[in-house]
């Protein structure tokens, strides 16, 4: 009797780590049903494409994808596409218009209280776990809520239990991750906060070497939370903290609570508390209405505050927000103008910080190999967000983390040696 074929199937997941998370989810379902995974750009039976559509750049990348996907399907490579996800919660009609060759459309993975199975898609070494989704910040440029509704966090019982699996399984760094998790339990019957989330996560984990938080609110960084992670050196010092602008007018139309002093006292606060620590943050450049005196009030308190780490995106004007009907929306040139200064002064000051690194020990999480170097970060570079240390050395296993003196830097990115 002939052998029955093993379906197959590839997978293309786009944008964020929640993203990511949901497409292993998603996977994972087709493992169950006895599919089988091969690379991208091999023959397969399903083709899974889950999009993001936060931003206009993100939305142009998800069309490409799809544009390749019907290219794929007409030349036989792929049978059958599915696409979910982001982009097509906002724009399903728009895209089945478009892409009539796609065999199937869904929204976004539904959160659910429960711990469900995953296919793995991030390294062994490193896994996520998402303890919320969506968010009730509600500010004015962001299309999140649009997309993913008003806050649903996962239960304690079932975070503690999902992550107690992650620690069985030998992975080395565990990031917490969720639109804010700082508002992490607000929707449910619980006196508990992040902060208490925390210690108890703490309590259960027996392996796991390095827990990251992403990302923390600063309407919601409560410094109790800051006590916590200074508590434990398994927590790494890392805060990442988004505050997107720093003059009051501009916070007060994105519907930022925090103004620039309460920010300011923050970030004194997080540096009081976690000496050492480095602190990432994110910046819009070009948001609506903002003059050239106020990009100039940014641009010092970035030279003056020194963040360690820093992204800056170009204001992109979303479907149904608030500050999409804002007027005047800045030039494009402009905004474009302003994005390349902030990075242009960011770059010196990373520059200046990454000198001062030189002939220091750091412990670093071996990640892979890059020509003749081996690829790895330490506790402080999120992963596939910041930057790495390059290790010309012999003999080293992915996945485990070594004491690596720093020697030189290349931009973002060090260079070290075992010690």
């Amino acid at each position: 009797m002939k052998k029955q074929r093993k379906k197959t199937f590839s997978l293309i997941s786009l944008g964020c780590f929640r993203n990511t998370y949901d497409t292993e989810i998603a996977a994972n379902r087709l493992l169950s049903d006895g599919y089988i995974q091969v690379e991208l750009g091999c023959k397969c039976d399903v083709l899974l494409i889950n999009t993001c559509g936060f931003i206009a750049d993100a939305k142009r990348e998800a069309l490409e994808v799809i544009s390749q996907a019907v290219y794929l399907k007409n030349k036989g490579t792929a049978a059958t596409v599915i696409v979910f996800g982001c982009l097509v919660k906002r724009y399903e009609q728009e895209l089945k218009n478009e892409f009539p060759e796609i065999d199937a459309w869904h929204g976004i993975e539904p959160f659910a209280d429960s711990v469900l199975p995953r296919a793995k898609i991030f390294p062994e070494h490193i896994d996520f776990i998402k303890i919320s989704e969506g968010c009730i910040n509600n500010c004015t440029y962001c299309a999140i809520p649009l997309i993913k509704g008003k806050l649903v966090s996962k239960s304690k019982e079932n975070i503690l239990k999902e992550i107690k699996r992650i620690d069985n399984a030998g992975v080395k760094e565990l990031n917490i991750i969720g639109q804010d998790i700082t508002s992490w339990g607000r929707d449910l019957n619980t006196k508990d906060t992040i902060a208490e989330l925390l210690e108890d996560i703490l309590k259960v984990i027996k392996k796991i070497e390095w827990v990251r938080l992403l990302y923390l609110h600063p309407d919601h960084l409560t410094e109790k939370l800051l006590d916590v992670i200074a508590s434990d050196k398994r927590v790494c010092k890392y805060i990442d903290l988004p505050i997107q602008h720093i003059n009051n007018r501009i916070l007060k139309l994105m519907n930022r609570r925090r103004k620039k002093e309460d920010i300011i006292k923050l970030i004194a606060l997080i540096r009081k508390k976690l000496p050492g620590c480095v602190i990432r943050t994110s910046l819009i450049a070009g948001f609506p209405t903002e003059t050239r005196e106020e990009f100039d009030e940014l641009m010092a308190f970035v030279e003056k505050t020194r963040f360690d780490r820093l992204g800056v995106f170009i204001y992109s004007n979303e479907d149904g927000t608030k500050a999409g009907s804002l007027k005047p929306q800045v030039h494009y040139k402009t905004k474009q103008s302003r994005y390349n200064k902030l990075m242009a002064l960011q770059q010196g000051i990373v520059n200046e910080k990454n000198n001062t690194m030189l002939g220091l020990s750091r412990k670093v999480l071996i990640e892979g190999t890059e020509s003749d170097f081996y690829v790895g970060r330490s506790q402080y570079d999120a992963y596939q967000v910041d930057g790495e240390v390059f290790i010309k050395e012999e003999n080293l296993t992915i996945g485990k983390i070594y004491d690596v003196e720093i020697i030189d830097s290349l931009g973002y990115d060090l260079v070290g040696k075992i010690q």
